[in-house]
């Protein structure tokens, strides 16, 4: 969004209050769209991006608390409650509703557009923060040509077919997947899956025959997990 044009919704009753408001934010660099009341507000909606919306609350047909409290239930993007009123109930009851700030009538342009910047900020710094957070949870999710293993969801699956494994199983190819082409011999396996000195690994050969028959199509002639006959196990790069 940094380097786009900011869409605004602007949603008021008064034409000459609309016209100047639109005039001076596109002056700003801000792309401008008109509704007359809460209905043709939402109509916007459905039709442009918005990235924020300047609302009146006292409108014909559709007043802006109800519009703001539809609007809610599919977007996030930050509201501005106009208002004439200047009494604290109404300034609550606005940011109860669903809106981000409050600005009473009458008000300078510089005062909005300081309302209007300093909220795009905060949206901005907030979308960032949630891709952030999705990029983080995405690098959780291995994959080796149709093999997946997702991490987060303790999910495996196989050319997109879901795959039940048992919680080891599960350890043992997490391990792997997340070192392609590495070798681990059966003793580092047991150790780090089990957390514990390995005294019998012969489990670890029963699970990995296991995990075999549930992601290989032909477990005799694997493609994913390979033994390296003397050395360990391993989980075959592709490429």
């Amino acid at each position: 969004m940094a380097m786009e044009v900011n869409h605004i919704l602007l949603v008021e009753d008064d034409k000459e209050i609309r016209e100047g408001v639109e005039i001076f934010l596109r002056g700003q660099g801000y792309h401008v769209f008109q509704a007359a009341d809460g209905i043709e507000g939402l109509a916007v909606l459905e039709r442009e991006e918005i990235h924020l919306a300047i609302v009146d609350i006292m409108m014909p047909r559709m007043d802006g608390i109800t519009m703001v409290i539809r609007l809610r239930e599919k977007f996030d993007f930050p509201v501005i409650f106009l208002s004439a009123k200047s009494e604290e109930v109404d300034k609550i009851m606005g940011l109860n509703m669903g809106a981000d700030d409050y600005i009473t009538k009458p008000f300078t342009p510089m005062e909005l557009l300081a309302r209007v910047n300093s909220q795009l900020r905060r949206y901005r710094r907030f979308l960032e923060r949630l891709n952030s957070r999705q990029e983080e949870k995405n690098v959780r999710i291995y994959r080796i040509g149709g093999l997946e293993v997702n991490e987060d969801t303790v999910e495996v699956l196989v050319d997109g077919v879901s795959v039940k494994v048992t919680p080891m199983e599960f350890k043992i190819l997490l391990l792997l997947i997340k070192n392609p082409g590495r070798v681990f011999s059966a003793e580092e396996i047991y150790e780090r899956v089990w957390n514990e000195r390995a005294i019998n690994t012969d489990t670890v050969m029963v699970h990995v025959r296991n995990i075999r028959e549930k992601i290989e199509v032909n477990p005799r002639n694997p493609k994913y997990l390979k033994v390296v006959w003397g050395v360990g196990y391993k989980i075959e790069k592709q490429t």
